[in-house]
């Protein structure tokens, strides 16, 4: 009895002894898996942190190069970290055309219908169809509305073109068009007051203005009987806004310019020879009309350094403004740089920034708005082009001196200028 208690007491005890045992492994295994868990953690979170340090670098990487490149007109480089050209790091490929005209010191033409009462057909003009003046909401001023079907527009008076001059219109094409309108200038020895035929006198140019296409269209009905033609998509007009449409003639090459760029430039579009003397607008399409105003034509390309020089006074044409207001146009750029030219060549020249209006409107404030704007050419010349401002002076003369009487738009249009006088 005693043996086999003893017997039990030791299988007992060893059983216990081989639980502690077991035990002992098992909690050795878990620290040890326990640790392997802990560790990995650890490897797993300081791989984390190494990761996300790598991406806010490469963060910060790509930032300083976007930056570096967007910067880039602020240096000479266009080379990587390696000296080797880097085409990730360089501007994208831009152009931009420039208004490069001059318009000259004589006003040959002009017409914004002031002189025609609204609902009535303008008193200079005849067409074989119908049209009236208007007034519109989002521009001053009256605004001929040629809204015939198949129709033409003429000018009823002949005008002295020269062969380098310079025309401007104002254009607001409604939200109908599409075909676009057709100015023509012509050469006629024995003009008629309204000819509508489709290339009317003995010579002459097209210019096709679409909403998505500039065509230009020069033709000979003396014995070639044929055409020189010419097509840009670049800038075109828009609908339902103010487009300042500018063409440039020298001899046969015609120039257009629109949308702050140069959107059409043919060398040869007029045949040789041709003496324009006649204008006209023409169209298709009753549904598709656009709103036309401040028809102007001018001299083009002065002698800017013998006037200033010599003549010691520049009347020019080719600075202007928003009506009643001093901001400049963009399309003064190209007079403006002709004049910063003429100073930066002559160093000890100094000359002084008269600005004029006409009569229309209250004295006083035709006044001030003439040295606004004498100030604002200042402000151009000096910021824009480098002009020490100590060489320029300003004085607004108003309505006080003008060229020619205020009885005309044209002769008004001659009052409205800008002149530079040598001091």
């Amino acid at each position: 009895m005693r043996s086999c208690f003893l017997i039990i007491v030791l299988i007992f005890s060893a059983g216990i002894t081989a639980a502690q045992i077991n035990v002992r492994e098992k909690v050795k295994s878990g620290v040890m898996q326990r640790a392997g868990q802990r560790l990995d953690e650890a490897v797993d979170k300081g791989i984390d942190l190494l990761e996300g340090e790598v991406v806010k670098e490469a963060e910060k990487n790509k930032k300083s190069a976007t930056e570096a490149s967007s910067a880039g007109d602020q240096s000479n480089s266009d080379s990587g970290i390696d000296g080797k050209s880097s085409s990730a790091q360089k501007e994208p490929l831009k152009a931009a055309g420039r208004y490069d005209f001059v318009p000259g010191d004589r006003i040959l033409f002009f017409e914004d219908f002031s002189q025609d009462a609204p609902g009535d057909f303008p008193a200079l003009w005849t067409t074989n169809s119908s049209g009236e003046i208007n007034s519109l909401n989002i521009a001053p001023g009256h605004w001929f509305y040629m809204n015939g079907e198949d129709a033409v527009y003429n000018y009823t008076r002949n005008i002295d073109f020269p062969s380098n001059f310079i025309l401007e219109f104002d254009l607001v094409p409604d939200e109908e068009y599409a075909y676009g309108i057709t100015l023509t200038l012509y050469e006629d020895a024995s003009p008629r007051e309204l000819d509508d035929d489709l290339y009317p006198g003995d010579r002459g140019l097209h210019i096709r203005i679409d909403d998505d296409v500039w065509e230009t269209k020069g033709y000979n009905n003396l014995g070639e009987n044929d055409w020189i033609t010419g097509e840009s998509t670049r800038a075109t007009v828009s609908k339902s806004v103010v487009n300042h449409v500018i063409i440039w003639i020298q001899n046969r090459r015609v120039r257009i310019y629109h949308g702050g760029m140069k959107t059409l430039d043919m060398p040869t579009n007029i045949f040789q020879g041709t003496k324009f003397n006649r204008l006209r607008f023409s169209g298709w399409d009753s549904d598709s009309w656009p709103f036309v105003s401040n028809i102007k034509i001018t001299t083009a390309s002065p002698d800017t350094r013998s006037k200033l020089l010599t003549d010691g006074r520049l009347v020019t044409y080719g600075i202007t403004f928003d009506i009643n207001k001093a901001d400049l146009k963009p399309e003064s750029e190209g007079t403006l740089q002709e004049i910063a030219g003429v100073l930066k060549d002559n160093p000890a020249l100094r000359v002084k920034i008269v600005g004029h209006t006409d009569s229309d409107g209250d004295e006083k404030l035709n006044l001030d708005l003439s040295g606004r704007r004498a100030v604002s050419v200042k402000d151009a010349l000096v910021k824009s082009f480098g002009i020490d401002a100590s060489r320029l002076e300003t004085e607004g003369a108003g309505e006080s001196r003008p060229l020619v009487g205020n009885d005309t738009p044209v002769n008004k249009a001659q009052n409205r200028r800008v002149e530079f006088i040598r001091l």
